[in-house]
C-alpha cells in the first residue's frame, strides 16, 4: 500500500488552484473587447496659435564711425542717453583741420587773383591782336594761361570744400533719433575710419522690429489660407510677443513683411513684425517668442492624437459599421501642437477615433 505525504498533497492542491484561477482570468480577458475614444467631426471657427523664436532689433541700428582721423577731444553723450537727429555726440581734435581750411581758403584767394591777372592779359592781347600789334601765338598763349588759371581756381575751391567738410566731420552728430549704445572710446583715444569697433551705435527704438523664421510648409499654408501673400499681410491678425522672462509684452504687433526668398541652407523665410515701444521696454539685441494666431472659418479641427504620421502622409481612422477604416487627410501646415485643421479627407458628421490612433489596425472592431 502506497502512502502519500500530506505535504505533497497540499502542494498539489495549491498548484491546481493557481492554474484554475489563471485559466479563468484568461477566459474572462478574452471575452472583454477594448474600447476607443471616438468623436463626431463638426464644422466650427478655429484659432490656432503658433510660436516662433524671435530676435529684437531697433528700427534703425546705426553704427557711428568717424570720417576723419584724430584724437577724441570730448564725449557729449552718455551710454543709454536718448538723442535727437543732428545732436552732437563726439568732438575730434579740430586744430589740424582748421589749419587745413585756412590754407585751402588762402589758395582759393591766390588762384582767384591769378585768374584775374590771366584774364586781363588775355583781354589785352585780344585787343592788340585786333590792331595787329601782337601775333596769334601770343593771343593763344594768353588764352591758355587764362584757362589754366580758371581751372586752378576751380581746383582750389574744391580743396576748400573738402577741407571745410573735414572740419565739419570733427563734430560727430547723430544721424537719427534714438538711444546711444556702448561707448568703447573715451576722450584722448586716437580714432579713424578704420577702427575695429564703432564709436557707438544709435538705435532708433521708437518702434522695434522683431524678426522670426517660418518654414516652407508654413509659408505655403499661409498663402493658401489667404489666397496670396499680399492678402495675408493685409488680413493677418495682430501677434503677441513673449519676452525672455516669459512675460507677455503689453502691446501687440503687426507683421509688416515676409521675405519672398527661401534660404537654401535653412529652408526658411524671414518675417518682420513691428511693435510700438513707447515705454522703451524692448531693447535692440534682445530675444523673445512671437505668437502668431491663425483664424480658420467653418473648418474641421481634430486632435493630433487622432492622426498617424506615415512619412509625408497623415492618416485618421474613420468608424464605419463599427470598424476602423484608415483614411488619408490633408491638414494645414500651421498647427498649435494640439490640433490640426483638416483641409480635405473628412466631412461633417464623420466619426473618427480621437485617441490612440497609432495603436489601431485596419478593420479593428471599435466599441
Amino acid at each position: 500500500m502506497i502512502t502519500v505525504n500530506k505535504k505533497w498533497l497540499r502542494l498539489i492542491g495549491i498548484v491546481g488552484c493557481t492554474v484554475w484561477m489563471a485559466s479563468c482570468k484568461q477566459a474572462t480577458d478574452a471575452g472583454v473587447k477594448p474600447s476607443y475614444a471616438t468623436m463626431k467631426v463638426e464644422v466650427a471657427d478655429k484659432e490656432l496659435s503658433t510660436s516662433y523664436s524671435a530676435t529684437i532689433r531697433g528700427r534703425q541700428d546705426i553704427d557711428i564711425y568717424p570720417q576723419v582721423s584724430g584724437t577724441i577731444e570730448k564725449l557729449c553723450v552718455t551710454e543709454g542717453q536718448t538723442v535727437r537727429r543732428g545732436q552732437l555726440l563726439f568732438v575730434i581734435d579740430q586744430i589740424p583741420y582748421r589749419a587745413a581750411l585756412k590754407t585751402a581758403t588762402a589758395n582759393v584767394e591766390a588762384a582767384r587773383a591769378a585768374m584775374a591777372t590771366a584774364e586781363l592779359t588775355y583781354k589785352s592781347n585780344k585787343e592788340l591782336y585786333a590792331q595787329k600789334v601782337v601775333s596769334e601765338f601770343s593771343l593763344k598763349t594768353a588764352e591758355n594761361t587764362f584757362l589754366t588759371a580758371k581751372a586752378q581756381l576751380t581746383q582750389a575751391e574744391a580743396q576748400e570744400t573738402n577741407a571745410r567738410n573735414n572740419l565739419s566731420y570733427t563734430e560727430v552728430k547723430s544721424p537719427s533719433d534714438g538711444v546711444v549704445g556702448a561707448l568703447p572710446y573715451r576722450a584722448g583715444a586716437l580714432v579713424s575710419a578704420n577702427i575695429p569697433y564703432p564709436l557707438t551705435t544709435v538705435s532708433d527704438n521708437s518702434d522695434m522690429y522683431v524678426y522670426f523664421s517660418m518654414n516652407e510648409n508654413q509659408l505655403l499654408a499661409l498663402t493658401r489660407q489667404y489666397g496670396s501673400m499680399d492678402e495675408a499681410l493685409k488680413n493677418m491678425p495682430e501677434v503677441e510677443l513673449v519676452l525672455n522672462d516669459n512675460s507677455v509684452y503689453n502691446k501687440k504687433g503687426i507683421i509688416e513683411s515676409i521675405s519672398g526668398v527661401i534660404d537654401r541652407q535653412t529652408g526658411t523665410v524671414m518675417a518682420r513684425v513691428v511693435f510700438p515701444n513707447e515705454s522703451r521696454l524692448l531693447h535692440s539685441g534682445a530675444s523673445g517668442t512671437v505668437v502668431v494666431p491663425s483664424i480658420y472659418k467653418d473648418c474641421i479641427a481634430i486632435p493630433q492624437g487622432a492622426t498617424v504620421q506615415m512619412q509625408d502622409k497623415v492618416v485618421v481612422y474613420k468608424v464605419v459599421d463599427g470598424k476602423a477604416v484608415s483614411t488619408l487627410v490633408t491638414v494645414s501646415g500651421i498647427s498649435d501642437g494640439r490640433e490640426y485643421v483638416v483641409l480635405s479627407g473628412l466631412n461633417p458628421g464623420d466619426e473618427i477615433v480621437s485617441e490612440g490612433a497609432g495603436l489601431m489596425r485596419e478593420g479593428t472592431q471599435v466599441k
